[in-house]
């Protein structure tokens, strides 16, 4: 079936069937004119937009037409400034009232309503107190996952293991009758395996374990998993490869082990770590592992195939490898939980007995043990060391609170369950609990108000109405290790919901998509990939408004902006696009989606009109003009050209001046489109049979060299494909003008294209994470068909993120310019184009674009590890400073007068160098901002640095460093991998001379790099090294 026609039947489907959006405001500025606001207030505002009402209807009734201004009862944003202004008596509001006013204007239009202002009010008042607990309260990011586990025979999940060493993560589930089987993050199936009985022999493969499972832990150190099964034995699984395997099977048990734990020092994991079980007599077992790197077992060689057979009655005197250890009697019942804390050597265990429910005591029995007496028993529990606090539940559906050190009162008892709780957890970080239940209801609860904050009743398949389904020993595990996340089970079925992740600030969380700058709002917009939309203030940093869910769960791929400034358009990767108000981040409109395929590109063009494009290879148009029509807007298919393109639509950009669009394919043809005839007025780079040509990543017009008649004959098209920027001339004779590389390694793309409002600077982003600042002034603006391969001049360049660049925004504010970087790293970022860091969006430290002191390059901090682990990355610094203005002869030679170019932050410069010249450049940048922070260099300061840079080059040269082989491992810079050692030489024949019988004790710089210390073989050298006629080095 043909993409377009995919949504005939119902194309607004995929909306109704989306998850809904949520809108958080995070700075309210007009917040402090709405607490002004009194009952008086609203009554004298009422009785304005009344007068404004009749003051357009006749006595007779007739209606008088008006054919501009706001309509009846409306006022615009003059009427109502006067209006509240009179009505507060303060002048002092005039800034709120504007925002006020935007808030109010819903549809954009120009105008409000006293209805609005009403709805406004209420909705701000309600807001403010469901918010005020947001990061409090908002627990879950997302909808449950859930997965059928068919591996298990319709037998029940007794335990969730999370295996996150060696990466990357996985889940491993265990059934009641013996089946592991490993998950993704995701839940996607990778592979499972059953636990036999007997793997040694061959006739017994058909038989499933003897017994039924009854728990299983994760040993991170040795990258095993235990399992025991009421067989009395133990299974060790080797989950460190890609196949899991049986390992050791511990047999001999005293007793059914019920309830597992596992400790080791994470610090030291070669050190000695213990196995503890609960059993169903009411002991405790440890079982130590003293060399668990080394062997966790003595073993005889055997050649026996499968797991090593280990009998436990054996194992005790093997002194040198285990240490077994068993504290009997300590319940009456089987032990149903057992938990360890290895600082005070506490071991806190629970049963179903009503006389020792929970007991918490010394592992060396020297204290004395608490003792929790609940009526009916303890079926689960969970405690958190730190906070001193204990959370049991019984037979009952109460959760109960407890201080760990008084065990004869709960300090608080949790109803809310209507059947057994099965399972708690505690999450600390968040302060809640969450808990399960046996008829698959999950309640969170929030510790400091002792509330229930959220409900999440689970739609298990399996569940039938007046049925309470069939649950595992341990349904519920807490994953910290990588994204916080949830585990339940209710018997073959598994979920998993995602939670907030608190180490999360108001910085994102998700890998970004794609950006947006607003400059009338001097607002940034960016998406993420988990489909939200954030609204950044750039004078400060902060967020302001962020839209969860914008497009269901779908990645967000492009946006743009109406001529007003005033509505947001974003598209997802399921063809769907919005219109947003951008000053209250209410939906506007939605569009018809033409496909499911990904909308790669949307352009505004004059009267509202929208063009879409994406890997449907259509042009979709839409109206969008009418802020009153309805909610849902149709496409118009109507390109009169249709699809010339064969393969997905990649890029698209648009020139006003002269009426054209451009669009770029997978394939690398490029088409410019004529917007009035709605045809192709050239296609560039079209592929053929043996020729081919690389994805289009990028596409961008030159807008002011469009507008100049003299100029926009030349290059006023680039395109970036493969790391390279091609110039393309689309007016009068199509030809391509020039073409450089951009990246400093082979194979890499430039993502982000992007130039200033005179097209005098172009800005290139690429996937090394590096930002390049090229003069194109006057390049690309030859006569001729001669193809140019050489580079403009660069100005700047500098390593900015660790990840590939998605985008780059340009800033124009003042008479300054800026660069906002927007990056796969999860980061955000303002520099100056010179390569200074203004700030990071999101973070505590905000800045002020009118105050250069808050820049991040200016303020005054002690460096951390950190800081200069990122000095040897090369982040944050600009690599090439050149033409800097108010510093007449930096960098200048003082013979020939030629400006030379100084690189920063190179692993062969030294430490102290760096330092310096990081100095040098912070105090450099800080004079762009203002006049008073303009540093003056005094001319031998000047000179001195350019002497030490000429004697280091030439001890560069002289040592023939190879830069190419300077590299790094981890943290640690190698520069000795760049030195070229030249071969050493006997001279035994030539007497020493005078210098070095004088100064015997000290060694020469080529002396010291000889030495066997250095010497890649090890072995000292047999001579020395003649390096200059005159014996200076």
């Amino acid at each position: 079936m043909d993409a377009a026609q995919k949504f005939t039947n119902n194309p607004w489907k995929v909306y109704e069937e989306e998850t809904p959006s949520t809108t958080i405001r995070y700075d309210e500025r007009s917040s402090g004119l709405q607490d002004c606001l009194q009952l008086h207030h609203l009554q004298l505002l009422r009785d304005s937009f009344t007068r404004e009402r009749t003051r357009y209807i006749r006595p007779r009734g007739r209606v008088r037409a008006h054919n501009s201004g706001p309509p009846a009862g409306a006022m615009s944003l003059e009427q109502f400034r006067s209006v509240l202004t009179s009505a507060t008596g303060d002048e002092s509001w005039n800034g709120s009232i504007e925002e006020l006013f935007n808030e109010l204007d819903f549809f954009c239009d120009g105008c409000v309503v006293w209805e609005k202002l009403c709805s406004f009010v209420l909705q701000q008042m309600r807001q403010r107190e469901d918010l005020s607990n947001v990061s409090k309260h908002t627990v879950l990011s997302s909808e449950p996952l859930i997965r059928h586990c068919l591996q298990n025979r319709q037998e029940p999940v007794t335990r969730i293991v999370e295996v996150s060493q060696p990466p990357p993560l996985r889940y491993i589930t265990i059934s009641k009758g013996g089946t592991l089987t490993v998950w993704n993050s995701c839940l996607h199936l990778l592979k499972s395996l059953d636990l036999y009985g007997d793997t040694g022999d061959e006739a017994g493969l058909g038989r499933r374990v003897r017994g039924w499972t009854t728990d299983a832990v994760y040993l991170p150190n040795v990258h095993k998993v235990a399992v025991v099964s009421m067989s009395r034995d133990l299974h060790l699984i080797d989950v460190s490869a890609s196949s899991c395997c049986k390992e050791f099977h511990v047999s001999g048990l005293s007793h059914v082990a019920t309830a597992l734990c596992y400790w080791y020092n994470a610090e030291a994991p070669g050190e000695k770590c213990v196995l503890m079980w609960g059993d169903e007599k009411g002991a405790v077992n440890l079982l130590w592992f003293l060399q668990p790197l080394k062997c966790l077992f003595e073993t005889p060689f055997s050649n026996q195939t499968g797991p090593q057979r280990v009998l436990l009655q054996e194992i005790c005197g093997q002194t040198s490898f285990v240490s077994y250890h068993q504290i009997p009697k300590i319940h009456s019942e089987p032990i149903n939980r057992i938990k360890y804390e290895p600082r005070s050597n506490l071991i806190a265990t629970s049963s179903e007995s009503a006389t020792c429910s929970v007991i918490i005591m010394d592992l060396n029995q020297r204290c004395e043990s608490y003792i929790w007496k609940i009526e009916k028993g303890v079926q689960c529990f969970d405690i958190s060391w730190s906070l001193g606090l204990l959370v049991t539940a019984g037979l009952d559906p109460a959760l109960r609170i407890w201080n760990r050190y008084v065990p004869s009162q709960p300090v608080a008892v949790l109803q809310g369950h209507r059947t057994t709780v099965v399972d708690v957890v505690i999450h600390q970080a968040l302060e809640k609990i969450f808990s399960y239940c046996k008829n698959a209801v999950l309640k969170i609860w929030d510790i400091p108000s002792q509330l229930c904050v959220k409900t999440v009743p689970l739609k298990f398949p399996n569940i039938q109405t007046g049925r309470i389904p069939e649950q595992g020993h341990f349904p519920l595990l807490l994953s910290l290790s990588g994204a916080p996340a949830l585990l339940l089970s209710c018997r073959e079925y598994l979920a998993l919901l995602r939670l907030q992740n608190p180490a999360s600030g108001p910085g994102p969380n998700q890998a970004f998509s794609c950006s947006l700058y607003i400059p009338l709002l001097k607002q940034l917009v960016t998406a993420c990939v988990d489909s939200s939309l954030v609204v950044w203030d750039v004078e400060t940093g902060r967020k302001h408004l962020e839209v969860k869910n914008a497009h269901g769960h779908e990645e967000i791929t492009a946006l743009t902006t109406d001529p007003s400034q005033h509505r947001l358009i974003s598209a997802a990767a399921n063809g769907t696009i919005k219109v947003w108000s951008l000053l209250n981040g209410h939906t506007l409109h939605k569009l018809e989606a033409v496909s499911d395929t990904e909308v790669t590109g949307v352009i505004c063009l004059h009267g509202d009109q929208l063009l879409a494009v994406g890997w449907s290879r259509l042009v979709a148009q839409y109206s969008v003009g009418d802020a009153l029509k309805d909610m849902y807007v149709k496409a118009d298919l109507s390109w009169r050209s249709g699809r010339l393109h064969s393969e997905d639509v990649l890029a698209v950009h648009h020139c006003p001046a002269l009426r054209l669009l451009a669009t770029g394919s997978y394939d690398g043809e490029i088409i410019v489109w004529t917007l009035d005839t709605q045809r192709p007025g050239s296609r560039l780079q079209r592929p053929h049979i043996g020729r081919e040509y690389p994805p289009t990543d990028r596409l961008l017009f030159l807008q002011k060299r469009a507008e100049d008649k003299q100029r926009r004959t030349k290059a006023v098209l680039l395109s970036s494909q493969a790391g390279c920027v091609h110039w393309w001339s689309v007016c009068g004779h199509t030809h391509s003008h020039a073409q450089f590389y951009v990246p400093k390694r082979a194979d890499e793309r430039v993502k982000a294209l992007n130039t200033n409002q005179d097209n005098s600077l172009l800005f290139t982003g690429d996937t090394t994470g590096s930002i390049s600042v090229w003069d194109i002034s006057q390049y690309g603006l030859s006569d001729g068909d001669e193809l140019v391969t050489e580079q403009p001049p660069l100005l700047h360049t500098w390593r900015a993120h660790e990840g590939a660049l998605v985008s780059l925004e340009v800033l124009e504010p003042s008479c300054e310019l800026f660069l906002v970087s927007v990056s796969t790293d999860n980061t955000l970022r303002l520099w100056f184009r010179n390569g200074g860091c203004v700030g990071c969006f999101g973070e505590e430290q905000l800045w002020n674009l009118n105050d250069p002191s808050t820049y991040e390059f200016n303020r005054e901090r002690p460096s951390s590890p950190r800081e200069e682990e990122q000095d040897t990355t090369g982040i944050h610094q600009s690599e090439t400073i050149r033409d800097l203005p108010g510093l007449s002869g930096w960098g200048q030679n003082p013979v020939g007068g030629t400006r030379a170019k100084i690189s920063l932050g190179e692993g062969d410069h030294g430490q102290t160098d760096r330092r310096r010249a990081e100095s040098l450049r912070r105090a450099v940048s800080s004079s762009f901002s203002a006049v008073q922070h303009k540093v003056a260099l005094e001319e031998h300061v000047t000179t001195e640095l350019q002497r030490m840079m000429i004697m280091k080059k030439n001890s560069r040269s002289n040592f023939n460093i190879d830069k190419s082989k300077l590299c790094r491992i981890g943290n640690e810079c190698t520069p000795f991998q760049a030195l070229k050692i030249v071969e050493l030489k006997n001279l035994e024949d030539l007497p020493p001379r005078p210098w070095i019988l004088s100064h015997s004790p000290s060694f020469s710089r080529v002396t010291e790099l000889s030495s066997p210390l250095l010497s890649s073989d090890g072995s000292a050298p047999s001579g020395t090294v003649d390096s200059s006629p005159n014996g200076e080095h």
